[in-house]
């Protein structure tokens, strides 16, 4: 088939998990005989990040990258934001997705194109629900960049993001837009949940992430090492990924390491808060290779976000090691851990305390939870799982809307879909 991935960032142009998604996504497709075609905007990478990349990654030979690019850069983005229009990019964007693609997967949407682009080209389209965009200005539902939105304040609290209001949000533009979507795809039930309980009534199939990265590796043996063992952070360096909730522990904590690894906006207030301490270390950006090895030889990983995080990429990719994974009891990360028994759920410090000194303290369970992990991982969280149950989606998307043109009585999966 003949697929087009649009998305705001792709690599090397990206910040975080739904970019390195997109591409092992489209390369996996690629890899089985399909065409893809990736469109997405260095452009407003470039605005956000400042300059730089990240790691850029191979394509497959079946990979074409549309890279959107305007002399007006930073006023297409601002134009797109507010009006929910791609206006520079419109004629470009249109030209592309006009072109006879089988499947338009839609996924970080907001800076290339808002909710028009879901209008352009034909096909069966998908949604991936890579975060609240569709609910929410700020994306994250992360109530004043202080807490977790239970009650919605959108005016004020786009203010306190410092980011412009969005007026169309208050038209039916979404609505409207969503209704050209087959399926929206959620990464975990509680995504699924939550945008059902936030008022956005559509079709929403349940479908987790993969992560291609090193599933064809063998894995070497942890071996030992004199040094401080260490816990392992990887991520955004924002405030809703929530270092700064572990900072004043492992302060304190004398038995182990705290490794950092990743940037972001909140970096220089984090590496504040963490000054003087010898048992933190922040890494910044780590190559492939170079997180692979901190993973495997890491103690458990800790995922500490303070946000409806949406799914947790870095837990698989843990678990993909054989590493135990720590999380905070929220967002759509405990299921993994549930699923997979692959580590601990912790809503207290003192709960979280207590999880680092039992796999500092007990080297069976440390591998116990990390055999758990991986053992789950393969059965459910790679692309070998994870691309038949998305082409068998489309199949049905596909079967559903030839019976709609057809006049034929809709049941099951199609009902669910029309």
């Amino acid at each position: 088939m003949h697929f087009c991935m649009v998305t705001t960032f792709y690599p090397p142009f990206n910040f975080g998990g739904d970019g390195i998604f997109v591409q092992q996504l489209s390369n996996e497709l690629a890899k089985r005989g399909h065409q893809v075609e990736v469109v997405h905007s260095p452009d407003v990478y470039h605005i956000l990040a400042g300059g730089g990349q990240s790691a850029a990654g191979t394509d497959h030979p079946n990979v074409t990258v549309h890279r959107l690019r305007s002399r007006f850069s930073f006023l297409s983005a601002l134009a797109t934001q507010q009006t929910g229009f791609p206006f520079f990019m419109s004629t470009r964007l249109k030209t592309i997705l006009g072109s006879r693609f089988d499947v338009i997967h839609y996924h970080n949407i907001s800076l290339i194109g808002g909710p028009k682009i879901l209008h352009y080209g034909q096909g069966i389209k998908l949604y991936t629900l890579h975060e609240y965009w569709l609910l929410c200005p700020t994306h994250l539902l992360f109530r004043y960049n202080r807490k977790p939105c239970t009650r919605p304040q959108c005016f004020t609290c786009t203010l306190a993001h410092k980011r412009p209001p969005q007026w169309w949000r208050y038209s039916g533009m979404i609505r409207d837009a969503a209704q050209q979507v087959d399926a929206f795809i959620a990464p975990s039930q509680f995504t699924n949940q939550k945008h059902l309980e936030m008022g956005l009534e559509v079709p929403i199939v349940e479908l987790p992430y993969f992560t291609a990265r090193w599933q064809h590796e063998e894995l070497p043996d942890r071996g030992t090492h004199r040094e401080l063992p260490y816990f392992l952070f990887v991520g955004r360096l924002e405030k809703v990924k929530g270092l700064q909730t572990l900072l004043p522990i492992f302060r304190r904590y004398q038995k182990a390491r705290l490794l950092v690894v990743g940037t972001g906006s909140y970096e220089s207030a984090l590496r504040r808060m963490a000054a003087g301490s010898a048992h933190i270390t922040f890494l910044g950006y780590q190559t492939g290779a170079q997180l692979r090895q901190l993973y495997q030889q890491a103690v458990a990983v800790i995922v500490p976000s303070i946000w409806y995080e949406v799914f947790g990429q870095v837990i698989i990719e843990a678990f993909a090691l054989k590493t135990p994974v720590i999380v905070r009891n929220i967002g759509g990360m405990p299921a993994l851990i549930e699923e997979s028994g692959g580590g601990f759920v912790y809503d207290t410090a003192a709960q979280l305390v207590e999880a680092l000194d039992r796999l500092l303290g007990e080297a069976d369970l440390r591998q116990t939870l990390g055999q758990r992990g991986y053992e789950a991982f393969r059965q459910r969280w790679v692309a070998d799982v994870h691309i038949p149950r998305y082409l068998d989606l489309i199949s049905e998307l596909a079967a559903a809307r030839s019976r709609a043109v057809s006049g034929r009585p809709l049941d099951g999966m199609d009902a669910a879909m029309s």
